[in-house]
């Protein structure tokens, strides 16, 4: 889906705008939403997918040492990602493809180590995802990702994308599990979910922000079940590609498809396309 959000910075009483919270910057630094961004979003969640079950399953160090490993490295990443002042490709694919991994870890933490049910988890996530959405639209009164050009709208966006992994991996092992339908019907499922939100969004008016951000969730269940159908082996219905290709065939198509955009620069939001959409 290409659109653009609709949300903008709203004026205060007195006919001034919202107090704007964190260094302002030129750039927006996030990319735009193009076929590009959702391609690599997806493929990103199947790494996601794949990578933990790789790491959790070679690495022998536990799925509690794979967390702390992955958080560790998400938040150097996402330290790069603070510091710039404009949209890299490389360190926000980077950012994206470890979050995927962390979100993944964290909801199976809940449910293999601490034995939290997936309803309850799943629950806990949505909870926690609106909160993060209304504190982040009380304060900058936008929750538009065109605009993502304060550390403050910086902070939010990106807990906003880490719960959508957790919530996204524990809906989806929730679906998968109770519906028993194997893991290409599941694809299948939740492709055509996130068809019905593109439909209701160009057909029937549904607010761009959601529909953005309820196809960012659903797009974490589908990636993971088109990597656990090609990892997992035949027996238990998959095509038994094992972790170790498929993750490797995935981050070679994501890494070909970022050189690509920071070559063409296809995805960067310039500033006065930002201004025209706050305008």
């Amino acid at each position: 889906m290409t659109y653009e959000l609709s949300e903008t910075p709203q004026a205060a009483p007195g006919g001034t705008t919202p107090a704007r919270h964190g260094h302002r910057l030129r750039w927006n630094k996030v990319p735009e939403v193009t076929a590009y961004f959702w391609i690599i979003k997806v493929l990103c969640t199947t790494v996601g997918e794949t990578a933990a079950d790789l790491l959790n399953e070679k690495a022998g160090l536990g799925l509690t040492g794979v967390s702390v490993l992955m958080s560790v490295l998400l938040a150097a990443v996402l330290v790069v990602q603070f510091r710039t002042t404009s949209y890299r490709a490389g360190v926000y694919w980077l950012a994206v493809a470890l979050i995927s991994v962390v979100g993944t870890l964290i909801s199976d933490n809940l449910t293999d180590n601490m034995g939290v049910p997936l309803e309850t988890s799943t629950t806990v996530f949505a909870l926690v995802l609106a909160v993060v959405f209304v504190v982040w639209y009380r304060r900058e009164r936008t929750l538009s990702i065109h605009s993502i050009d304060t550390t403050s709208r910086e902070s939010f966006y990106w807990l906003a994308v880490l719960f959508t992994f957790a919530l996204g991996t524990a809906a989806g092992d929730l679906v998968s599990e109770r519906m028993n339908l194997g893991y290409w019907l599941s694809a299948v499922l939740f492709a055509l979910a996130i068809a019905a939100v593109a439909v209701a969004h160009f057909a029937l008016g549904l607010d761009a922000v959601w529909s953005f951000w309820i196809a960012y969730v659903l797009t974490r269940p589908l990636g993971a079940s088109i990597g656990d159908y090609l990892s997992q082996p035949n027996a238990a219905g998959g095509l038994g590609l094992g972790t170790v290709v498929t993750s490797a065939l995935f981050l070679a198509v994501i890494l070909g498809l970022v050189v690509y955009l920071i070559v063409t620069r296809r995805d960067v939001t310039e500033p006065e396309s930002v201004a025209r959409q706050a305008a």
